[in-house]
């Protein structure tokens, strides 16, 4: 099929050339997909304290920026979560790849911050489009293995999301700062779109029917099926805290951090930004498994991000370190095994709609609390709402290990 025929859900041109690529290659693709347009989601991280400096943004400003790329993926999530369902899973990241290149040229040219908030917002479209295609599209094609195409769904997107500010940090060290490192990373969009665009794609699992096949892809009310529904909200809760756990070190934390250990380079701002997203990636390939593993997580999850603030705080740099690190570790463990469970008991038919719907509350915890954090620093100042923040976090996590340890206990 082409892309074209996919887009109107027409039936694929008789006898059309294609890659038909192996299933190692498109579980490659797919990962590489997501893993790609959450990296150049999150290219910005360490420059944000340059961009305040030049545009005159406040912390608030930030945190606004960094908000539009979230609301405008939950948008999308809920509006448009289901439709690789009917398009197929090659058309949506198609469209996730056009939309994503646009949205980095429009923030590598920004120039204030409503072109910012543009850009970032375009890059959010982006994301929401390729997260319930990409992750449909993993566990599709390992129809046997669920639990490893949960685990790779989240690697991808954990590691795009902690190599963001990584690399981006790195490639601000060329000429033109704030926009070299979009320049770059359209490239290599460009370059994962022509694998994309021949692939031998597979049909739509439910295309639309009937003269008007375009009403399948009409916003749905989110659903979620009597089975998972107890699974399901846990694992949105704990994804909503890890996500304010990832928003903080995704738009304050960098300059805080910075200031805080006296790190004055942007690639070691941005290393010390990914360390936790890092943490939670690399424990995708941990074989830890067992009843206790989420409430463990979550404790470990609680106290580490306490100790961050602290260790900010008291400009203790190998603290920090070792904070952050716990903390990406716990969440990654906890999370997987939480989003493992709600991916096996979730039809294939409704697969890609479930999983965005639970990426919806996910991704919310990288907005609303990023926003009040940043309204808490213009009242309180950077570090009481720092050590507040943390501490909230800590707490709730702790509360979720006791939901976890309950839920256990009655089994």
């Amino acid at each position: 099929m082409t892309v074209f025929s996919e887009l109107r859900m027409r039936p694929a041109t008789a006898g059309r050339w294609g890659w038909d690529a192996s299933t190692t290659a498109r579980l490659v693709l797919a990962g590489v997909v997501i893993f790609t347009l959450l990296l150049g989601a999150n290219l910005a991280t360490p420059l944000y304290p340059l961009l305040q400096e030049q545009l005159g943004i406040s912390s608030l400003g930030v945190t606004v920026a960094f908000s539009s790329y979230v609301l405008a993926l939950v948008a999308v999530l809920m509006l448009a979560g289901h439709w690789s369902d009917h398009i197929g899973r090659r058309a949506a990241l198609v469209l996730a790849v056009l939309v994503g290149l646009l949205g980095g040229m429009v923030f590598a040219n920004a120039d204030s911050l409503l072109a910012l908030c543009a850009g970032r917002a375009l890059q959010g479209v982006a994301v929401g489009l390729a997260t319930g295609a990409s992750s449909a599209a993993l566990r599709e094609l390992l129809p046997q293995r669920p639990d490893w195409a949960s685990r790779f769904t989240l690697l991808s997107s954990a590691g795009g999301v902690a190599a963001g500010p990584a690399v981006g940090g790195l490639l601000s060290l060329l000429p033109g700062a704030t926009s070299a490192p979009y320049y770059v990373h359209s490239a290599v969009l460009l370059a994962t779109l022509v694998p994309l665009w021949l692939l031998k794609a597979r049909p739509a699992i439910a295309p639309g029917d009937g003269p008007r096949p375009f009403t399948a892809l009409a916003p749905r009310r989110p659903s979620i099926s009597r089975e998972a529904r107890g699974a399901f909200w846990l694992a949105a809760s704990v994804g909503f805290l890890s996500f304010a756990v990832f928003g903080f070190c995704l738009s304050l934390a960098p300059g805080y951090f910075a200031a805080a250990v006296h790190a004055d380079t942007r690639p070691l701002i941005g290393i010390l930004a990914g360390i936790t997203l890092g943490a939670s990636a690399l424990s995708q390939l941990l074989a830890v498994r067992g009843r206790f593993t989420v409430p463990a997580g979550l404790a470990v999850l609680g106290v580490s991000v306490v100790l961050v603030g602290a260790a900010a705080a008291w400009s203790n740099p190998w603290l920090l370190v070792a904070a952050s690190l716990a903390a990406g570790v716990g969440q990654g463990l906890a999370f997987r095994q939480v989003f493992n469970h709600v991916a096996g008991q979730v039809e294939a038919s409704r697969h890609a709609q479930i999983i965005s719907t639970l990426y919806v509350i996910t991704y919310l915890g990288s907005a609303v609390p990023v926003i009040g954090l940043g309204l808490a620093v213009s009242v309180l100042g950077l570090g009481t709402a720092v050590a507040a923040f943390t501490m909230l976090c800590g707490i709730a996590a702790l509360v979720l290990a006791a939901v976890s340890l309950r839920g256990i206990a009655r089994r």
